[in-house]
């Protein structure tokens, strides 16, 4: 029978095992009882759902809505029906959640409880699905140290009461079937601390759409279908590919005139286009899983599995929430256009709001405990913690849903140094040593390896760059031979060390010569993207081409040069939007590109260039194919201080050659003798950033063969003499 204790735990949504005293139970006589929770209704009545024919009419027990009553002639379980009458004068006919056994199979749970799910999401979170005839959402919960949980949203009138979950022990998972709740439904989950405390409700982890901020419920969405990487893709995201890599801010690319966002199929209809028309190969976007603060970029995200709500097309009569579908039509459309698809993607920290995962179960559950780990001082957010296994299936899980559920070609993973450093940004005694006593974070790293191993067997084809700023060893290594297992890293010193170069004026760059050089003694320890990013034109540094130094024309031909110099550089190439046409202001989230630039020649010039830089990268392999291998790369002038000129030498695999010069001085040199390899009678120039459809002051060599001569020059026995155009970049191959 039902106690007193037990009819108080249920009305105050306390009680630890639901499924054991509401739906249909045989008392120790035979007979069956059948109770049901609905706060708000008036009556109940029972409906034998075969025959359609009423069996019983239930007692109110408490006021609260607990009604009860013995179901007459009859010893065995049956298919029902619950008939309701509200207190508002609305009446429905629904099924019972509690008269449904568990969902999840004891395997899965299993697996979850040991942390060895590759694919946790296909268990946890809300799951619509069709029990008997019924349909409905399972949902399930990770929250191990809660006395009690529910699923509280739309189909429940966010009553904690309507639907306390099952808890499945050995994994800390709480589960149970909402029937006639379906796609679109708002939800979160009502959970209870072990002291009985009640939490702020709890937006799902594992949420695949979420309401538009400042709104915070998680929404039912559909599974997608698995969708294997095609093999055109895998090809063009090797290393011997070419890959040049548009950047993007998808919600300061454009915007309507009221400010607006432009939606996924909008972005789909016109990003993809113009990327591909300016020659890159893939796009990259800042985050897109969804996040509570515009300012944060997308890099303090709060729900690793769904696509943000603000490019969804706005409805009439719902709320907006986000739109898996629509994301999904906007990486078909990159696919059409040959471009592959890189997300940004945070595994680092995530923001401490209430309705997230801090405290998630009245415990750190998926942050550390001690704030010297679990506490991010430059970003005021929490860090994972990676030595939980449940967290790393949680982490892992994501990125192999973005790749294989979402169809992106791989992932950028932001700020790994902080991850690998348990005193990342913190002062001495302000920080907890690993086991050995050292700064290293092994728990993250063992996390980063397997991340990686799991992406590499699971979607073969696919890449992860990783964004780390420090000299950590192996970063774009195999596991196997002891690396973090990424394809590619950033080569943030290049960027810092060019830039600084770049900024110098022409007559002070003799002094920095190596600044240019350096970045060629380690270029090939790590497999390097060279990043432009988002971060070198934000917080009072201004746009690339304000950081140019001298007077408009000198600015302009400054950055045409250092482009040339970048895309003639062993690496592959990063560029965020706006500095292919030379913004010459800060970028500004909140506002769409200075689109109008393009109406002036001099930025229209940067552009036409960008897009011919990678249609001359795309086309040599001598440019790209060994990016990555020392036998792709030779100098011809190094030691030019004087003159601030670089000259070298890229090779491909099957013999092709390309030589780039660059003249960083405002000084014409004509008659410039250049030593150069064995192999060609002469030489021709295939490019040149001073070329007046660039901007530039049209000084080259006209694209006449350079004959190579006997004369020795550079350390090499025979050479061609060139005009090299002031503040510019050359590219040569054999005539």
């Amino acid at each position: 029978m039902l106690t007193d204790d037990d009819v108080r735990a249920l009305v105050e949504a306390r009680h630890g095992d639901p499924f054991a005293v509401l739906g249909l139970h045989a008392d120790d006589a035979g007979t069956l009882w059948l109770r049901a929770l609905l706060p708000g209704a008036r009556a109940v009545a029972v409906v034998e759902r075969k025959a359609g024919r009423r069996v019983a009419t239930l007692a109110l027990r408490h006021p609260d809505g607990l009604f009860e009553a013995a179901i007459p002639r009859r010893r065995k379980t049956f298919a029902y029906w619950l008939q309701v009458v509200w207190h508002d004068g609305g009446t429905g006919r629904y099924a019972d959640a509690y008269a449904y056994p568990p969902l999840i199979d004891d395997t899965e749970i299993y697996y979850l409880g040991e942390g060895s799910h590759l694919r946790p999401f296909t268990v946890l979170g809300a799951h619509p699905v069709d029990v008997d005839g019924v349909g409905g959402v399972r949902f399930a919960v990770w929250a191990p140290n809660a006395q009690r949980a529910s699923v509280v949203g739309d189909f429940n009138r966010w009553d904690g009461r309507r639907h306390p979950m099952r808890l499945r022990h050995g994994a800390g998972v709480w589960e149970i079937f909402v029937p006639h709740a379906a796609v679109g439904d708002r939800y979160k989950f009502e959970l209870r601390s072990r002291d009985g405390a009640v939490l702020p409700l709890k937006a799902d982890p594992y949420a695949r759409a979420c309401e538009l901020r400042p709104a915070t419920a998680s929404v039912v969405a559909p599974l997608p279908p698995a969708r294997p990487l095609p093999a055109q893709r895998a090809q063009a995201n090797a290393r011997s590919a070419p890959m040049s890599i548009y950047e993007v801010h998808l919600g300061s690319w454009r915007r309507h005139a009221d400010g607006s966002f432009h939606d996924w199929d909008l972005l789909a209809a016109h990003l993809p286009a113009y990327a591909a028309d300016l020659g890159f190969t893939h796009v990259e976007l800042l985050p897109v899983s969804e996040h509570p603060f515009d300012g944060s970029w997308g890099y303090q995200t709060l729900a690793l599995y769904a696509p943000t709500a603000r490019f969804s097309a706005p409805p009439h009569d719902v709320a907006r929430a986000g739109d898996p579908a629509g994301f999904l039509r906007f990486v078909q459309a990159c696919r059409a256009h040959g471009l592959g698809v890189l997300v940004d993607w945070v595994p680092a920290h995530f923001p401490s709001d209430a309705w997230g995962l801090a405290n998630f179960d009245g415990t750190a559950l998926y942050e550390h405990a001690d704030p010297r780990e679990g506490f991010h001082r430059d970003w005021h957010t929490l860090i994972y913690n990676y030595g939980r296994h449940e967290v790393r299936n949680y982490l892992v899980g994501s990125a192999l849903y973005w790749i294989e559920r979402l169809g992106v070609d791989g992932l950028r993973v932001d700020a790994v140094a902080s991850m690998l450093y348990r005193d990342y940004s913190r002062a001495e005694g302000e920080w907890v040593p690993n086991l050995h006593g050292g700064r290293e974070n092994l728990e993250a790293i063992a996390f980063l390896r397997r991340a990686n191993e799991v992406i590499g067997i699971e979607c073969p084809g696919s890449v992860t760059v990783a964004e780390e700023s420090t000299a950590f060893a192996g970063v774009s290594a195999p596991t196997y031979v002891g690396g973090l297992g990424f394809h590619y890293k950033w080569n943030m010193g290049w960027m810092n060390d060019t830039l600084a170069y770049m900024r110098e004026d022409p007559v002070h760059r003799r002094w920095h010569h190596d600044r240019m050089t350096f970045g060629l003694v380690y270029a090939f320890s790590e497999n390097f993207v060279l990043p432009l990013s988002h971060d070198e034109v934000v917080h009072g540094k201004g746009s690339i081409l304000s950081r140019m130094p001298g007077d408009e024309w000198q600015r302009f031909a400054n950055l045409r040069a250092y482009y040339g110099f970048m895309w003639g550089h062993p690496g592959k190439k990063l560029l965020f939007m706006g500095q292919e046409f030379a913004q010459g202001s800060e970028w500004n989230h909140d506002a769409e590109l200075p689109w109008h630039l393009l109406q002036h020649p001099a930025h229209a010039g940067v552009s036409h260039l960008v897009r011919d830089l990678n249609a001359l990268y795309r086309h040599h392999g001598a440019l790209h194919r060994l990016d990555h291998d020392p036998a792709g790369f030779e100098w011809i002038a190094v030691h030019e201080s004087d003159t601030s000129v670089f000259a070298w030498v890229r090779r491909d695999d099957a013999g092709g050659m390309v030589i780039v010069v660059a003249n960083f001085t405002p000084v014409p040199r004509r008659g410039y003798r250049l030593g150069v390899p064995d192999g060609a009678a002469a030489w021709r120039e295939l490019l040149n950033t001073d070329s007046a459809y660039y901007g530039g002051s049209n000084l080259g060599n006209g694209g006449h063969a350079l004959a190579v001569g006997d004369e020795p020059a550079h350390g090499r026995g025979r050479s061609i003499v060139l005009d090299l155009p002031p503040l510019a970049t050359l590219f040569l191959a054999p005539a």
